[in-house]
């Protein structure tokens, strides 16, 4: 029976996160029988609790095409998690009676850890409310921390953003290192995984090329030896540079830079590592030093986005539909990696009871033995993610990008009071 889909973007955007929606729409519309319209909730899923449908089927092909090269969450995302259906049922209540008023049958949720969990509570609560619903978790964060799959869509664009910005930010600092800028340190995401930190290492065409430092999440922070190792590198090198993950560290497992504040997902607010580490190296070492925070460009750098990232956002979209079609409930179309030497990859589906609230963070044999760096290995894994270009169009010298109508269907039932 022919039933619509409900489509949601939940948490940090990537730059391809619109690929993976565009991949989505566009095989729908392939599966005439089964799907009738997409509906895409304004702003995840609170779109679907406040009743706020976009219909997708209003959009015209070009426009849904330029989604592939549109950096951001063109629908809106949220960060909002579900509590169980003991502590609130009636969330998952006004979700049903909104399904069932518009008649959608599949849910597609496009986001990382906390989605996957959302998403999976669904999938499994909904039988119990007496309208089952198909749902698929779509994977997507820059932080690259879904475990089982390979890796996800929207990291290996980040990581080319990072490896770049290292390289040129380096090659800046060694050009006035003689009688300026000792040291440089660019901060970037990752609150308990490392992987984009370590992407940074990519940068180098050489093996003692920049950066010098890397600081993961993975190593607990110890200050003295940070500082020693600053030292013997500008005193090689005259200068060095440091990145650094927002999420490092102390001895007492708290983080080295966080706020009071919480977001909706209850984590710590995090970002000001850089500048904690450069007013530590001003007061302890005497060196001047610069630092940057990457913040949202490394996630919306759609202007050097990796191919490869981009075909698996699209190709995780294509099969959630494919999976859903044949009446799948509770799984993630994951990455999984060829095993030749040669990089290749496919899509397979795998259920969210071993994905949902589970973290990947690095190997430990990924990481160096003095814990500033990472190894072959790691650079093994993370090479082919950033490799190949897919640019925008560009118009007097800006990427280009259309707007959609975003228009919503009429509502049919009262708002929605938390």
């Amino acid at each position: 029976m022919k039933k619509n889909a409900f489509y949601a973007q939940s948490g940090g955007v990537t730059s391809v996160i619109n690929a993976t929606a565009a991949a989505l729409i566009l095989e729908s519309k392939k599966h005439k029988t089964k799907i009738g319209k997409v509906f895409a909730g304004k702003n995840g899923i609170l779109g679907a609790l406040k009743e706020e449908l976009i219909d997708t089927s209003k959009e015209s092909l070009s426009a849904i095409n330029s989604l592939k090269t549109t950096p951001g969450g063109v629908f809106g995302s949220c960060r909002v998690k579900l509590k169980s259906l003991d502590e609130n049922k009636k969330e998952y209540m006004r979700l049903i009676d909104v399904f069932k008023a518009h008649d959608i049958g599949y849910f597609f949720y496009n986001g990382g850890n906390d989605s996957a969990d959302t998403a999976y509570k669904v999938s499994q609560i909904s039988k119990k409310l007496g309208y089952p619903i198909n749902c698929i978790a779509i994977p997507k964060t820059v932080d690259n921390d879904l475990a089982v799959t390979d890796c996800c869509p929207g990291f290996g664009s980040a990581a080319k953003y990072i490896a770049t910005s290292t390289m040129e930010a380096s090659l800046d600092v060694a050009s006035m290192c003689e009688t300026s800028t000792k040291v440089f340190i660019l901060e970037v995401m990752g609150r308990h995984a490392g992987w984009m930190a370590a992407s940074s290492a990519l940068a180098r065409t050489s093996k003692n090329d920049p950066p010098h430092i890397i600081l993961l999440p993975e190593v607990v922070f110890n200050q003295s030896k940070f500082l020693d190792e600053i030292r013997k590198c500008v005193k090689k090198n005259g200068y060095c540079v440091i990145v650094a993950s927002e999420g490092v560290k102390n001895s007492k497992g708290k983080f080295l830079a966080e706020s009071d504040t919480k977001d909706a997902f209850g984590h710590t607010q995090l970002g000001g590592v850089a500048p904690y580490l450069g007013s530590m190296i001003s007061k302890k070492l005497k060196l001047k030093n610069h630092w940057a925070v990457s913040d949202y460009l490394q996630r919306s750098a759609r202007h050097i986005a990796s191919q490869t990232d981009l075909l698996h956002a699209e190709a995780v979209g294509i099969h959630a539909v494919k999976y859903a079609v044949k009446g799948m409930n509770g799984v993630m179309p994951v990455i999984v990696r060829g095993t030749g030497e040669k990089y290749s990859w496919k899509i397979s589906p795998v259920s969210l009871s071993k994905i949902a609230n589970v973290e990947k963070k690095l190997p430990k044999s990924y990481i160096s033995g003095n814990g500033f760096d990472v190894t072959s290995k790691a650079i093994k894994y993370l090479s082919p993610l950033i490799k190949g270009e897919a640019y925008p169009k560009f118009k007097d010298g800006i990427p280009v990008t259309q707007k959609l109508k975003l228009l919503q269907v009429k509502k049919k039932l009262p708002l929605w009071k938390n």
